[in-house]
């Protein structure tokens, strides 16, 4: 419900401030769009849906290990072997003609 009213008179104040809509009607759309908006997080809530808050989701970020970016000092993977592309080899552009 506090989502919904913190949204709602956002959406009111930007429609009211940086717009020239004056019609009633927006503003009473804003307001039934924020009852569908209620209505379906409590349908979501009587099936079982619990969204984490802040707290939660920093103390899991907090307790995962740190990603590492790139190689690792102490990785195990062999370096691929040489191709054409890759190697000093033969490239597929042929030769210069000398003049």
């Amino acid at each position: 419900m506090k989502e919904w009213v913190v949204i709602g008179l956002g959406v009111a104040a930007i429609s009211w401030f940086f717009t020239d809509n004056r019609n009633p009607s927006s503003y009473v759309t804003i307001f039934l769009a924020g009852g569908v908006y209620v209505v379906f997080g409590a349908i979501l809530a009587k099936f079982g849906y619990v969204r984490k808050t802040l707290k939660e989701l920093r103390a899991e970020a907090a307790a995962a290990a740190p990603r590492t970016v790139g190689a690792s000092a102490g990785s195990t993977r062999a370096k691929p072997a040489p191709t054409k592309r890759t190697s000093g080899g033969q490239s597929n552009r042929p030769n210069k003609k000398k003049r």
